[in-house]
């Protein structure tokens, strides 16, 4: 898995996305056969023998041995002829050669994805490694095997293992690269606030082609900073951004469903709404946290709705947004009941009451609490003082 060249994503994890549209549930039947053309076509060309092995015993393809057979065959003839050139740098070359021959056997593991193999020859390979940003490089190569088969674990430790190689040194650049690879495990793990900020932090440095094109990683940016910004850092950070603007027109649904939303124009929110979730529902970070993730936007529409009231008829709600008032009702009941929304229906004059928290009450409460709290320590304490 080598880096991409600039707009290039990583074949592999083209691939990556192809298979998981292939076991998706909403996919059609008829897309699903080209898919599995392609993946065939895919794994053939680059010999990916330990992934075919594996996705027939899945039955996601179908096995054909004679076709096992020949990859296995050629991978065992390559490997030979790796560790032939391997035998060679360590006899006759210096340390240098030594550690792109094994590299090169490491990345022919990540090649065929076989992922045990790719990761001890990755250990391997940092063991003959002396410059930082050349182990930086490792971790990378790393990252993109895990986010292949979506392993968070390693993922995470991986992105730990970055931030210690450098407090030893390293440049921006790789710096700024692995910000973008911990906010897409941030937003993959559900933690959308940090992804936002450290999506929002890379925009104007952004060069990680190999994990995904530039509006692909927009479409995150904005995605993430809807439901964790404010109004103001939202205008500032994401509505007024030059680097966002080039590319928002690009991506479908994608400048409605911002602009709507901040222009507080509902009824054409809740339109762009829908065409932003048929995207998010076939991606593969975002797919496992899709309906969560509908909720919380909607909370953020319905809190900001609200903001402006301190009562509205749930009719005249409806009516921006486009809806019907049955719809409304049961939308903002689930709501109020979780928390999410400090309102309530007074169902019998079909009015909304918000009761938004006091601050500065909030404030007192906690103080007083805290008050109370200290006392009954100090009280505690005396007691056994006195003993």
């Amino acid at each position: 898995m080598d880096g991409g060249a600039e707009g290039s994503q990583q074949p592999h994890l083209i691939l990556a996305h192809k298979l998981f549209l292939l076991t998706h549930p909403d996919v059609p039947d008829i897309e699903k056969v080209q898919l599995k053309s392609e993946v065939l076509d895919f794994i053939k060309s680059d010999g990916m023998a330990p992934l075919y092995g594996t996705l027939t015993a899945s039955s996601v393809l179908d096995l054909d041995q004679s076709l096992l057979d020949s990859m296995r065959a050629a991978n065992e003839e390559e490997l030979k002829k790796l560790d032939e050139k391997i035998a060679d740098a360590e006899e006759n070359l210096g340390e240098s050669e030594v550690r792109e021959a094994h590299l090169a056997k490491a990345l022919y593991f990540i090649r065929i994805s076989d992922k045990e193999k790719a990761l001890e020859q990755l250990k391997l390979t940092e063991g003959k490694t002396v410059a930082v940003g050349q182990k930086m490089d490792l971790v990378f190569y790393t990252l993109q095997l895990a986010f292949f088969y979506m392993d968070f674990d390693l993922v995470s430790k991986s992105i730990d293992k970055a931030k210690k190689l450098f407090e030893e040194g390293g440049d921006w650049e790789r710096k700024n690269r692995l910000k973008v690879y911990e906010g897409l495990y941030c937003m993959s793990t559900r933690n959308f606030k940090k992804a936002a900020s450290l999506f929002l932090d890379s925009i104007s440095t952004f060069t990680t082609y190999e994990i995904f094109p530039y509006e692909t990683f927009i479409f995150y940016t904005v995605l993430t900073s809807i439901i964790t910004l404010d109004r103001v850092s939202l205008k500032q950070k994401v509505v007024d951004a030059p680097e966002i603007l080039t590319v928002l027109g690009k991506i479908p649904f994608l400048s409605e469903f911002l602009n709507s939303l901040y222009e507080c124009q509902y009824k054409a929110f809740f339109s762009a709404f829908a065409g932003m979730a048929e995207q998010i529902k076939f991606d593969r970070y975002l797919y496992p946290h899709f309906r969560f993730y509908m909720r919380e936007v909607r909370t953020v529409v319905y809190s900001q709705f609200l903001e402006s009231y301190k009562s509205v008829t749930v009719e005249a709600m409806a009516k921006a947004f486009g809806v019907s008032v049955d719809f409304i009702d049961q939308e903002l009941s689930r709501f109020i009941a979780a928390g999410k929304l400090h309102c309530k229906i007074d169902k019998v004059a079909g009015v909304l009451e918000t009761n938004r928290p006091d601050a500065k009450n909030a404030l007192y409460q906690a103080t007083i609490k805290q008050g109370d709290f200290l006392l009954n320590r100090i009280q505690k304490l005396s007691r056994v003082i006195d003993l």
